[in-house]
């Protein structure tokens, strides 16, 4: 398989503001594309986001990402896509903690709206691609498909978040970074020597559209204010309350506030959520184990998989690799784990690979703990 083509092309390029989508489209324009260089305002009122360069949706953010595009030497626009991201993000992250799963917004992003609401609306106006600063590789397969592959530098690999992307996006998809075995101060020399004034800026880590990186507050304001419940043992017996269990994710250790420690002396970590009840369920790390699950709306980096296969999965956007066989019936795919893994969340992605090749991505619905399969 070969990289994909070369030839000069009309490219869009997210500039988000930060260090790497600048220097993907200062690295395209160096490769003879047309390049033009578009900000997405994600905020109807970007003044509430966070100050600084923590998140991507901040004034100044687009400040930056426009004096790059100068620097650069290409087109600058920004587009309005607010309302977009807060239908099919926003709104979606608050519906998922409120069901009691844990969301990937950044993920959703990519789907939705970096992948879909940006990449139509460039297609519309005469645009090839969409170009990112994701650290990932789009390569032509043998069968003249388009593969996405893992970045060839595994420690900024995010081919995870990417997974949502099907193969008529990756057609138009360009990741100048996604190649490149340099390190993330490497990246920033880079920058610098182009005289990009963002080669410095921290790279951003919070949910872009929590202010103030509050999201139990974020969520009570979005949901109503806090509704007490109670903390329960694995055996129903009450241990505390909580202010709200859309506050709480599986695998959770601090903040339980339970008041007295387990009769092992162990800690207790958060096994399961009831949006139902508003109850939350601790137990014992043990407890965590996931041999198994089910996951929902699969999204496929090309032709689905036909039948049981071996693959590796990744669970979290910066978690390792486990191996796994998985199987697609009537639509939702089944995933058994050789060794079990904790912290496996509904609400999650699952993301498979067949070696460096993303296979698709997934929703987890249901898991399947090593305490229930020795109890059934």
């Amino acid at each position: 398989m070969t990289q994909t083509s070369q030839r000069p092309l009309r490219v869009l390029a997210a500039m988000s503001g930060g260090v790497d989508s600048a220097v993907a489209a200062a690295r395209a324009a160096e490769a003879g594309h047309d390049v033009t260089g578009v900000h997405l305002a994600l905020s109807a009122n970007p003044q509430s986001f966070r100050t600084g360069a923590r998140g991507c949706c901040t004034i100044e953010d687009s400040r930056d990402a426009r004096r790059a595009a100068d620097v650069i030497g290409i087109p600058f626009y920004v587009w309005d896509l607010a309302e977009r991201f807060r239908e099919d993000v926003v709104e979606d992250f608050v519906a998922e903690y409120e069901a009691g799963r844990t969301p990937n917004p950044c993920l959703r992003c990519n789907e939705k709206i970096k992948f879909a609401a940006l990449l139509d609306k460039a297609l519309a106006l005469g645009f090839d691609a969409v170009c990112t600063g994701h650290y990932a590789t789009v390569v032509l397969g043998d069968d003249g498909n388009r593969e996405l592959h893992r970045a060839s530098d595994m420690a900024k690999d995010q081919s995870y978040v990417l997974g949502v992307l099907d193969e008529r996006q990756l057609a138009h998809a360009m990741f100048p970074l996604g190649d490149t075995l340099t390190t993330k101060d490497e990246i920033r020399a880079e920058a610098e020597r182009r005289n990009l004034a963002v080669a410095k800026k921290p790279d951003s880590h919070d949910i872009c559209f929590i202010a103030d990186g509050d999201t139990q507050g974020f969520l009570a304001g979005r949901l109503g204010g806090t509704a007490e419940g109670d903390i329960l043992d694995e055996s129903g017996t009450k241990l505390g309350t909580h202010e709200g269990a859309f506050g709480f994710t599986i695998g959770q250790r601090k903040g339980l506030r339970i008041g007295h420690p387990a009769a092992d002396g162990k800690p207790r970590y958060v096994l399961d959520i009831s949006p139902v009840n508003n109850t939350v369920t601790v137990g014992p790390v043990e407890a965590l184990d996931v041999t198994a699950l089910t996951a929902i709306r699969p999204r496929w980096c090309g032709t689905p998989p036909a039948g049981p296969g071996a693959y590796t999965a990744q669970l979290r956007a910066h978690g390792g690799e486990t191996e796994v066989t998985a199987e697609l019936l009537d639509g939702t795919l089944h995933v058994a784990f050789a060794e079990p893994v904790r912290g496996v969340a509904p609400g999650q992605a699952v993301v498979l690979y067949d070696g460096t090749r993303v296979v698709g991505s997934a929703t987890i619905a249901t898991t399947v703990r090593s305490t229930e399969a020795a109890v059934s």
